[in-house]
């Protein structure tokens, strides 16, 4: 989080005035020179909502915000500071990754029909075994900025009503499930082929053309604008980079969003010995980030296909310059090490999304020689645990 999110959280805890909601917020909105939109106080880098309890515990079932305002503030921190009669203040994280469910009127919620409340009781606590406290806010947030809205919508309406989600857990057959688990020798098998080095020239060619302009886009704060952008200059023909050039360039205030595909990989290319799918990835060295791997569900139905390799291109790039990229199998060694499954989707209908821990990726950037290890066991092991998830 930035300097501005951390002053007031260290404001909150240190020094801001105790025991009295309304005075605190009045000295907040003066201090921090805050918007008030309803209940939500907000500016730039960060919005807070702050709620009042006579208990001294951590816990409190006051109705929060609705799921619909919450929405408009997803993208920077979402804090919740909750005012004790005679205790310390406390401030939690509350963007959707840190919810459990929409408890208040979410019976109509859908992925469609933005529904509901959240409650103080449905703040998560505790997350893959971070206490959500002011020393692991990086962290945590890092972890929230790598994962799309529609990931955790899709999650809270299945925790908080009887509406299925539109994506359904996939369950392979046994002739689909040997692919799966195959997919492991053609991932090795295909490193070892020309294949893989015409891929990674196609690749680096085609990061290569636009290169200017990635290091403009790697400047846009807004993660998902960023990503998609880039993802598109990378694999877009001549024609169509050329005008995403033009207008990243003409462009003032804001970007817009151009829509990749809404499969597993950004960029799809078949070879004699495979088909390949690669998830372009920018990792920005100098910026804390959890980026989202992939959701875990079209992972597996994917590699059920007795073709399919799955791959991702890494685009490291520091305050100059794009300073190094690789191509990784989904498969390798430290990739597996450093894949953070959302606990929160456990027993849900489906099997959620996987995030990589960005330190990782930095270090495998950074290393003079990179090689794609693939520890066959370890694999196999990874993808039991995805299956039975």
């Amino acid at each position: 989080m930035n300097t501005n999110c951390k002053t007031f959280v260290e404001y909150i805890t240190t020094q801001a005035p105790k025991h009295n909601k309304q005075a605190l917020e009045e000295d907040v909105y003066s201090r921090f020179k805050l918007t008030k939109d309803r209940k939500v106080y907000h500016n730039e880098y960060f919005a807070v909502r702050f709620s009042y309890s006579k208990s001294t515990s951590d816990s409190f079932s006051n109705t929060v915000l609705s799921l619909s305002a919450l929405e408009k503030y997803d993208k920077i921190p979402f804090f919740v500071v909750l005012v004790r009669q005679s205790a310390d203040n406390l401030i939690f994280l509350a963007n959707t990754t840190f919810l459990n469910k929409i408890s208040h009127s979410s019976k109509e919620l859908s992925m469609t029909n933005i529904k509901g409340s959240f409650n103080g009781s449905d703040i998560i606590r505790n997350y893959n075994g971070k206490l959500n406290s002011p020393e692991n806010f990086d962290y945590l947030f890092a972890i929230h900025q790598g994962l799309d809205w529609e990931d955790n919508l899709s999650r809270l309406v299945d925790a908080s009503s009887n509406i299925r989600p539109v994506n359904q857990k996939f369950m392979p057959s046994p002739e689909e499930t040997v692919n799966i688990f195959s997919s492991i020798d053609r991932s090795n098998s295909f490193i070892l082929s020309e294949s893989f080095s015409v891929l990674e020239k196609d690749l680096n060619e085609r990061c290569s053309l636009c290169r200017d302009a990635i290091l403009i886009a790697s400047h846009i704060e807004n993660t998902n604008i960023r990503g998609r952008l880039i993802e598109s200059l990378i694999t877009s023909n001549e024609e169509e980079r050329q005008e995403i050039i033009k207008n990243l360039q003409n462009i003032e205030t804001a970007l817009p969003s151009y829509d990749t595909k809404n499969g597993l990989g950004d960029y799809c290319r078949k070879f004699d010995n495979g088909d390949t799918y690669t998830d372009i990835k920018t990792k920005i060295i100098y910026l804390n980030s959890n980026p989202k791997a992939y959701n875990v569900d079209k992972f597996l139905k994917q590699m059920a296909d007795s073709r399919s390799i799955f791959l991702f291109f890494f685009i490291g790039v520091d305050e100059k310059s794009i300073f190094k990229t690789i191509l990784c199998s989904v498969y390798h060694d430290k990739l597996l090490d450093n894949t953070i499954l959302q606990f929160h989707w456990a027993g849900r209908n489906t099997r959620g999304a996987a995030q990589f821990n960005g330190v990782a990726i930095d270090e495998m950037l950074k290393e003079r020689e990179f090689h794609n290890n693939i520890n066959c066991q370890k694999a196999k092991n990874f993808l039991n645990d995805l299956l039975n998830r």
